[in-house]
């Protein structure tokens, strides 16, 4: 495929067009066709992935130099049971192709993460715009976080929508202290209304929250939920951008606002728009061994490692979709999945249909 390095592998459909650079193992492109003949790039990719300038820069971790896409974090954060490097070998480390077709791809990471064998499979649908991903933890030992890494770039004001959440909360400490405009720490149970720093309150769901500011919340499933999902309405793209999850195998959706808030290289202020949905199994920022013990997230009631074990296989699977926003639409208000059909409503009670693969985020999908 032209203009595409070398070194990616491609697959495609009519209906999208996905790349995996097994260097690192992220997806540094992910596009979907529009019934008017365009495209919609559903994620964003750094302005200095993978170039001399990045490649140059002392002490960056290959994850930041060729930060795009999506990959999968495993551990989430940092990585203090086993050791390496933050966002663990998953999401740094190379991968091994081992098949490749038209419309799907398969991997695996060519080391073990605590002694697991993790493996990658990735499949465009051929008749709508989604892209499955799943991945395959098997065996090894102890527990072990992990979270999927979408970042969606907006080039202006859009809405973020949800399924419902239990709470919300930010870190103990910010992640650029000073840049930061939700407080830290805090909890609500509203995600219109979260603790400001500077006091008052902000809607999660206005996008962007401000200018340039870097910040993190980790929100967390609602009890009973049958979907998890995240939707993002881009007003000067003219598209919606959403992710689906199983709640009871990834229970917490984790929002990385990166706005310029970053002012080393190669950030260099120019990260802008970034909106990071991380959706996962971990006790937020706080890192590997806080999620393995009592953690803020854990008490809320779910989950924040996953037990590996010999013979044991945990299966993540996780869709992204993209399509037109339709004209009338100012929010995403439910997506939900019936047998093979995908449903998304709209704010003005209209639906999109999209056919969708019974039982893909079910455990044994």
């Amino acid at each position: 495929m032209t203009g595409l390095p070398a070194s990616w592998v491609v697959a495609e459909t009519p209906a999208g067009r996905v790349a995996v650079d097994p260097a690192v193992g992220n997806l540094p492109l992910l596009d979907f066709a529009r019934p008017d003949g365009g495209r919609i790039a559903a994620l964003h990719r750094a302005p200095w992935a993978g170039t001399p300038e990045a490649l140059a820069l002392p002490g960056l971790l290959p994850l930041e130099r060729y930060l795009a896409g999506d990959f999968l974090c495993a551990p989430f954060a940092a990585n203090d049971i086993e050791g390496g490097p933050f966002h663990g070998h998953a999401a740094n480390g190379p991968w091994r192709l081992l098949e490749a077709r038209p419309d799907a791809l398969r991997l695996e990471l060519r080391r073990p993460v605590m002694g697991a064998r993790i493996e990658k499979r990735l499949a465009l649908a051929p008749d709508a715009p989604l892209l499955y991903q799943e991945h395959r933890i098997e065996g090894g030992a102890g527990p072990l976080t992990a979270a999927h890494h979408p970042m969606v770039r907006l080039g202006g004001r859009g809405r973020l929508c949800l399924s419902p959440k239990r709470a919300a909360l930010t870190p103990e400490a910010p992640l650029e202290p000073g840049r930061n405009l939700l407080r830290c720490p805090a909890r609500a149970t509203d995600l219109a209304a979260v603790p400001a720093a500077g006091g008052g309150t902000l809607d999660l769901g206005r996008l962007p929250l401000g200018a340039r500011h870097e910040d993190f919340a980790t929100l967390v499933e609602a009890p009973d939920s049958p979907l998890g999902w995240t939707a993002v309405l881009r007003e000067d793209e003219g598209d919606i951008v959403f992710f689906l999850k199983a709640p009871a195998v990834l229970p917490v959706t984790m929002l990385w606002f990166s706005n310029g808030g970053r002012d080393a290289p190669p950030w260099s202020g120019r990260h802008l728009g970034v909106l990071g949905i991380e959706d996962g199994r971990a006790a937020g920022p706080l890192g590997h061994a806080a999620a393995a013990g009592p953690n803020p997230v854990a008490a809320e009631g779910v989950p924040t490692v996953f037990a590996l074990a010999p013979g044991r296989v945990h299966r993540i699977a996780h869709v992204t979709g993209a399509l037109p926003r339709p004209a009338r639409w100012r929010a995403v208000t439910a997506i939900a999945v019936e047998g093979d059909r995908l449903t998304l409503s709209g704010d003005d009670g209209t639906t999109v249909g999209l056919p969708f693969r019974a039982g893909f985020l079910s455990a044994e999908g």
